[in-house]
């Protein structure tokens, strides 16, 4: 079933954009959030002609910018509150075993792809409790509440057959196994409100980061992980998925 209401985090490129693209066909959303650090230069994001769409900038590693924008978010949506959150906005570090020590590498990985996807789907909690509330009985869904997050394959510790490789992704893997962990965490947490969690790895995309060798294109991707979303249930809570809905091992 789909959200009435869906905030997409990064959407200025990438899988965020495309997951914007997928949400415009759906005429059952009434409100599509979008982020950007820069919103004048999301010229891509701003094309959108759709009076749905409300395109709000979002700096996820700055409180204050975080701050006012669930301040708009609520305004948006109003006393429905929120549906459905996907934090997809990331970043990849380089980094390896065998580099140069550097704490502020670390940290700057970590902090947008696992602290800042904490704090604002701590933040936006009201907002998703308050549309939880607006339901009876013990479903989940993303027409409910829910807070999906875009992880990766690399942050299967299962799988990591690799180590650093070749993209030195060592932050980069562990700050997606730390996410992976919040979302296992946060849906027992919120399990009696009701609020549903769940990961998503989009495939190998042809992104800035994935490469144009990349084996799916955006719209590929995008359009199978939205019609996984539109099926989540309590089954899924707080589980790790491909993106059609397969498990992925942690």
């Amino acid at each position: 079933m789909s959200p009435g209401s869906v905030v997409v985090t990064g959407a200025n490129r990438g899988i965020g954009l495309g997951l914007v693209k997928q949400f415009v066909k759906d005429k059952n959303i009434r409100h599509i959030i979008a982020t950007a650090r820069d919103v004048e230069k999301a010229t891509d994001l701003k094309s959108i002609n759709d009076p749905r769409l409300h395109v709000i900038p979002l700096a996820l590693t700055c409180d204050k910018s975080m701050d006012k924008f669930v301040s708009k978010v609520g305004d948006i949506v109003g006393s429905d509150g929120l549906n459905l959150l996907v934090n997809n906005a990331g970043s990849a570090v380089k980094y390896s075993t065998k580099a140069e020590p550097s704490r502020a590498k670390l940290v700057e990985q970590f902090d947008v792809n696992t602290f800042s996807v904490v704090i604002l789907s701590q933040k936006l909690l009201p907002l998703l409790t308050k549309a939880s509330s607006k339901v009876s009985g013990d479903e989940l869904s993303v027409s409910r509440a829910a807070v999906v997050t875009i992880s990766s394959g690399l942050g299967s510790i299962t799988e990591n057959t690799s180590g650093s490789g070749v993209i030195e992704g060592l932050a980069y893997r562990m700050s997606k196994s730390a996410v992976n962990m919040f979302a296992r965490t946060f849906a027992i947490d919120m399990k009696d409100d009701y609020i549903l969690a769940a990961n998503f790895c989009p495939g190998w995309v042809q992104t800035d980061m994935g490469g144009k060798h990349a084996a799916l294109t955006v719209e590929q991707s995008t359009s199978q992980l939205v019609s996984s979303f539109n099926k989540l249930d309590k089954t899924h809570n707080g589980g790790y998925f491909r993106n059609n809905l397969t498990p992925f091992q942690f």
